[in-house]
Order: C-alpha cells, then structure tokens, then sequence
C-alpha cells in the first residue's frame, strides 16, 4: 500500500473507558467487525468494514480522566521533521515522536488553539483500506474558536493550499493537497460551541443512510448534536456515542442544492 500524500487525513482512533461498549455501538451504528487486540500496544483493535481496516479504539490509560474523543492523524513522510515544525510554528507536541513497533511512527499535537490531531508517519501500516464509502472515514474538519491560529498554523506544517468557502453564515476554509480538499476548517466563535467544549477536530464517517443511523444510535444510548441535514454534499448529523466522543455521520448519496462557491483565501 502506497504512502499517503503529506498532511493527508489517514488514520483515526479513540480511547474508551469501556472498550466492549465502543465495539458493539460502533458495531451497531456503522456496521464495524473487530480484530484481536494487541496487549502489546495496550489492547489497540482495528476496527473493519467489509474486512478492510477503517479505525481503531483501545482502553482509557489507568487514572485517565480526559473525555473520550476520535484523534485524526495526518500522513508524513518524517514524523520528527513534522513535530519541529509544529513547535517552530506555536503548536506543542504531547506525544512523540514514538515509534510504533514495524507499523509506524506517531505524534500527538496541539495546534495554537488547543486542536488536538496526530501525525502518523506509516511503515507497515499505511492507515485506512477503505474510504468515503458506508462505514469508513469521509471527511474531518478543525473546529475552532481561534481560526486565524489555525489558518497560520496548518499550512505551515503542513503543504497545504487554502481555499476559503464562500458562504455569508459561517467561516469556513478547505485545506488542500495537490488541488484536492483533504481537511476543513470551520470557525467557531460566538456561541457555536458549549463554554465547556475545547476546539477539536470533528471526523465524519460515511453511512448509507443517515435517519437510519440515527435510530441505531439513539437506540444504543448515542446523542444527536445537530441535525439530520440535507447539504450539497449529503444528509448529515453531529452527533456522540454513549461515552461521550464526538463524530459526524454523513450519507454521501443524499445531495441537495449546489455547492458554494471557493476562493483563494
């Protein structure tokens, strides 16, 4: 499997207090399978649509009080060169660079606002088998209360274009590699987030049907943020699992209206 272009999303995970309830809502909302976990790297499981590799969760570290939440990582093809950029640029890293036995070397980061993503440099895993279909990652976005941070920040680390959405009720701007949209950032000033909630990076996952989703997830104690809505790039919902960690659902077939426009930011 090829490597990923440079800063581009590939992989996610999550740490779950209660990691047999994560695999049976997952399992149940998005269809997922589970492999055997790895006690070596703490009882890390990928997760599987259609037998390829889409995610991963593992236990809470003993004594960890941080709320759960999906981490996007981004591709390099240097993780340590990546990790002083970010410092060079204001952003601080928490984690590594750390080498993952054969499979890769990883970085957890904080942006200037507080966003906190991975960097992933892979080795014998590359990260995702399967993208943008039902039951695999579809898009993310940098959701932040500080968006000019983020704005000088990414494309600093990162080899990324921006392109700024033209839209007159929210701010929102498209990081891109190669001319290609890989990650969004959407400005969340005002009253757009609860005072308790940090800035994060919301990841999407692609379903076949959203209100169908919904009602699995409400069913298995999941909660509806926003949403559903119909958009010009699916029917989608924000929404949160039983242990809290946010995501976005997204049926990339159900389209409405045209897209707004782009410009050069």
């Amino acid at each position: 499997m090829a490597a990923p272009p440079e800063g581009t999303p590939c992989w996610v995970d999550a740490m779950f207090t209660d990691p047999e309830g994560a695999k049976a809502f997952y399992g149940d909302v998005l269809g997922w399978t589970f492999g055997e976990s790895s006690s070596e790297y703490g009882n890390y499981t990928q997760a599987y649509s259609d037998g390829k590799a889409v995610a991963a969760i593992v236990p809470s570290m003993p004594g960890a009080q941080a709320q759960s939440a999906w981490c996007l990582y981004l591709a390099s093809p240097d993780a340590a060169a990546t990790a002083g950029r970010i410092r060079a640029n204001g952003g601080e890293v928490v984690m590594g660079p750390m080498r993952i036995g054969d499979f890769g070397t990883m970085v957890i980061a904080r942006d200037p606002g507080g966003v906190v993503f991975g960097v992933w440099q892979g080795d014998r895993h590359q990260g995702f088998e399967k993208q943008g279909e039902p039951g695999a990652y579809s898009w993310a976005e940098v959701v932040t209360r500080e968006p000019a941070k983020a704005d000088a920040f990414f494309p600093a680390v990162f080899p990324f274009g921006v392109k700024r959405m033209d839209a007159e009720d929210f701010d929102y701007r498209m990081f891109q590699v190669d001319g290609r949209p890989v990650l969004g950032r959407m400005g969340a000033e005002g009253d757009f987030l609860p005072p308790e909630a940090p800035s994060y990076v919301s990841v999407y996952f692609a379903v076949d049907d959203t209100d169908a989703a919904l009602e699995r997830l409400r069913a298995r104690g999941g909660t509806v943020h926003f949403g559903p809505m119909d958009s010009p790039f699916g029917r989608f919902a924000a929404v949160g699992d039983q242990q809290g960690a946010a995501f976005g659902i997204i049926d990339l077939g159900r389209t409405s209206g045209e897209p707004p426009g782009v410009a050069d930011a």
